[in-house]
């Protein structure tokens, strides 16, 4: 019953966090959370075979997740920004700033 309730929670924890536009380093951080949380949770079970392992388990894993996700996002190089640009589909996406940005005619 307790492996039900935490995989609910990070069901519905998936489906919020997909709700919310957020930059490509928050989406990592949260994605790792949730994958680290649910992992961790499944670990502290395994271990503990208790809910409060099952709970701390799902606590390390998301705050180990959340670190290394945003750690290994991709970072730009130093001095150049990321524009959003949007194509003739209407799909945003993220580039390097061109130098019309820059010149400030853009």
């Amino acid at each position: 019953m307790i492996i039900h309730k935490a995989v609910a929670a990070v069901v519905l924890a998936a489906a919020l966090a997909g709700c919310q536009s957020q930059t490509e380093g928050q989406q990592r951080a949260t994605t790792g959370a949730l994958l680290g949380g649910a992992g961790g949770a499944l670990v502290g079970q395994a271990i503990g075979g208790n809910t409060k392992s099952t709970v701390i388990g799902a606590a390390s894993g998301a705050l180990l997740g959340a670190v290394v996700g945003s750690a290994t996002t991709p970072q730009e190089p130093r001095g150049r920004q990321l524009c959003r640009y949007q194509d003739r589909y209407g799909q945003i996406y993220t580039a390097p700033c061109d130098d019309r940005y820059y010149n400030g005619n853009y």
